[in-house]
């Protein structure tokens, strides 16, 4: 046997079994077979190949808390872990990228009111990791089917500010008869303030004075989320 570099040349890197096993388990138990270290595994060995990625999966694992944290982390947080380099950011974000518009395909054009669930998860997924304030309009037709989704503003760690007037207005663009205000609380809570409260109230009473109704207004946050329709404050 031909000797390369002090090693046989059929002898193969110690970590090729385990990424064997670990698709083995992948293709037969799905996520559930899996930790999350491990999945990030199998997710990074495609931008690494030549390397033990193990112990960089689960460093990004303890660094960010989960892997859902990791995936939706931005590349100026993700670059300042020791191995991480344009390659491992731009297939973290194409995972990010994907369960986005999945998510989008099982809401986008079709009635969302009879699909609250599939509505909570394409929120939670845009929306729930985000370190900043976002506000977004979900804008109905007249059968509730969701035809845009469009972010409107975007503020600070717990502030965003809204202006009734162009919410109606756009919805008057966009033929919309309907609309569900969305927006994230990055502390974790997603507990209304008043502010919160106030600022539904107004959208509220200016679209109603056009024909536009308010189905509701959630607050996603990482932990979960809330719905102001069934708090009773719309």
């Amino acid at each position: 046997m031909i000797r390369q570099g002090g090693k046989l040349a059929s002898d193969k890197p110690h970590y090729t079994g385990h990424r064997q096993r670990l698709k083995d388990r992948f293709r037969k138990g799905g996520t559930d077979a899996l930790a999350d270290y491990e999945l990030l595994e199998l997710l990074l060995y495609s931008a690494i190949p030549r390397r033990d990625v193990k112990p960089l999966a689960k460093e990004l694992i303890t660094h960010f808390g989960s892997f859902s944290e990791v995936i939706s982390a931005s590349p100026e947080r993700l670059t300042k872990i020791s191995g991480i380099g344009e390659t491992v950011i731009t297939a973290l974000k194409l995972v990010e990228a994907a369960s986005q518009k999945l998510a989008q395909g099982k809401i986008m054009n079709k009635p969302v009111l009879s699909n609250w669930q599939a509505l909570i998860d394409y929120c939670q997924i845009q929306m729930g990791h985000q370190k900043k304030e976002q506000f977004r309009i979900l804008f109905l037709d007249r059968k509730n089917r969701l035809i845009a989704d469009e972010k409107q503003q975007e503020g600070t760690i717990d502030h965003t500010p809204v202006y009734p007037r162009e919410v109606i207005k756009r919805a008057l663009e966009l033929h919309s008869t309907a609309i569900i205000l969305v927006h994230n609380h990055p502390s974790g809570d997603p507990t209304p303030s008043r502010d919160d409260v106030e600022m539904t109230k107004r959208i509220e009473e200016a679209g109603k004075q056009l024909g536009i109704m308010l189905h509701d207004h959630l607050i996603i946050s990482k932990s979960g989320q809330t719905s102001l329709k069934t708090l009773g404050l719309i």
